[in-house]
């Protein structure tokens, strides 16, 4: 029975690695058409998809009576999210992930805030229907504000146009591509998700742990297999606009979400305390890496690759 699990979870991150390329293609393609830059339609596009199934969880979670099962969910998605994403996307890229330009750089600091405003709300052992209203004005002002520069969407591809006869030919295709992507990743890690879970039931893994290191992880498998196509092909502004996309949008929209539809009351806050205390330690280094010369190199990946695996390490010696 282990073994057939093990053979599903195999063919699903083969399955994801495809999706990724077909969903890399569509919204460069359209991000031509659109006249858009990379990094904004990977914010609307590819973290918007990559957090439904944070939604997803957090809807059905709120419907059991056990949203603590989303708040472990969006902790450990996002120290996946800084950590071994950003470092998997640098090791295959040739020069690093870019982090050039305005909209990238203060994107960084809304970043930083939606990872550590949960953090700080939680200190009183409680998420409210306030502190609710809180992340979800944090999530909004950062819209509105990408939205109002409107200078920023613009970009120039390749230093000429394209004919505009040969983009509305294949418009339609990109975009049943980027569906199409897209669906099979969220379906895809949703697989994962339930086979992992089997796993955890099997082994009587803790709820909080179950949300903090599985569904976390396999949720974040969209970003680390479209991160990686990214960096193969070189729009490597996609992939921060993906990550920083994701983990703004579940730690504000997401997670405001379920504070307002079922307040969080957390007994024991140790449950999380190793996932907020690494939250944070991520989010204060992919910040300082990706202000560092502008771009994330190979050897940055590697550090923020060796603050996921004392993640890990620390997570499952706490549990024991």
């Amino acid at each position: 029975m282990a073994l057939s699990y093990v053979i599903i979870f195999l063919l699903c991150c083969a399955a994801l690695y495809f999706a990724g390329n077909w969903v890399i293609a569509g919204t460069a393609r359209l991000a031509k058409f659109f006249g858009l830059k990379e990094f904004v339609v990977a914010f609307f596009i590819m973290a918007l998809a990559a957090t439904l199934p944070n939604l997803f969880l957090a809807i059905m979670a709120v419907a059991n009576g056990i949203p603590e099962l989303s708040l472990g969910d969006i902790l450990g998605g996002n120290v996946v999210d800084m950590t071994l994403a950003v470092a998997l996307a640098a090791f295959f890229s040739k020069k690093g992930i870019d982090a050039k330009g305005q909209t990238i750089q203060t994107s960084l600091m809304f970043t930083f805030a939606a990872a550590v405003l949960p953090l700080a709300l939680l200190l009183d052992n409680h998420l409210s229907r306030i502190d609710g209203v809180l992340l979800l004005a944090l999530f909004f002002v950062y819209v509105y504000w990408l939205l109002s520069k409107k200078e920023r969407f613009k970009t120039i591809y390749d230093g000429h146009q394209v004919s505009i006869g040969k983009q509305i030919k294949h418009f339609w295709q990109d975009i049943a591509r980027v569906a199409a992507g897209v669906a099979g990743m969220i379906i895809v890690a949703q697989i994962i998700i339930l086979a992992a879970n089997r796993f955890s039931s099997e082994l009587a893994v803790a709820l909080p742990l179950v949300g903090i290191l599985i569904v976390g992880l396999g949720n974040s498998f969209p970003e680390i297999y479209f991160g990686i196509a990214a960096a193969k092909s070189g729009n490597t502004k996609m992939i921060l606009g993906d990550l920083m996309g994701a983990v703004i949008m579940s730690g504000t929209m997401v997670l405001g979400l379920t504070a307002l539809a079922s307040p969080i009351k957390i007994n024991d806050l140790e449950m999380f305390g190793a996932a907020r205390y690494f939250l944070f330690g991520a989010a204060v280094f992919f910040y300082i890496c990706a202000r560092s010369g502008q771009k994330i190199s190979k050897k940055e990946g590697l550090l923020l690759l060796g603050i996921y695996i004392a993640f890990l390490i620390t997570e499952v010696f706490a549990r024991h």
